[in-house]
């Protein structure tokens, strides 16, 4: 797995944690156990299916995707979390070819704020050159609480 992430220590500045965090937020990740917010686990036509998570424990978050690839050929695949001031970290998971589950994730990184305004998204494009190779499937975390919601 190849990891490309931006300043890690700065992902998450406390003002912008602050600014965006919503009811229910600030318990997202703050007890002893890992949490998770998912979004629906989505299914592509073309045989791969995933669901993407926030994970959180104590003030460290990071970005999840379980999988399965039964399309019958190897794919690349792009792990995305987002914190506030468009801080994000990236990981290329290589997902092999055949109809077991797995996952991915991206490295925890600290946050000083609201855990819970992360989000993720990973998406799988099939073989081939890059900018020919067609997007198979995407699937993001749940969108995180509106700010008074």
């Amino acid at each position: 797995m190849n990891t490309e992430a931006g300043s890690l220590p700065e992902f998450d500045r406390p003002g912008a944690a602050a600014a965006l965090e919503g009811a229910g937020a600030a318990a997202f990740g703050r007890s002893g156990a890992a949490a998770a917010r998912c979004g629906p686990e989505v299914v592509a036509p073309e045989g791969v299916e995933a669901q993407t998570c926030v994970m959180a424990r104590g003030n460290t978050v990071w970005a999840r995707v379980y999988y399965r690839n039964a399309t019958g050929q190897e794919l690349r695949s792009v792990l995305t979390l987002m914190g506030p001031g468009g801080r994000t970290v990236e990981l290329h998971c290589a997902p092999t070819a055949h109809d077991e589950p797995a996952t991915c994730e991206t490295p925890g990184v600290p946050t000083s704020g609201a855990p819970g305004s992360a989000t993720a998204i990973a998406e799988f494009v099939g073989a081939g050159p890059v900018e020919e190779a067609p997007l198979l499937l995407r699937a993001g975390s749940e969108r995180a609480p509106a700010a008074g919601g």
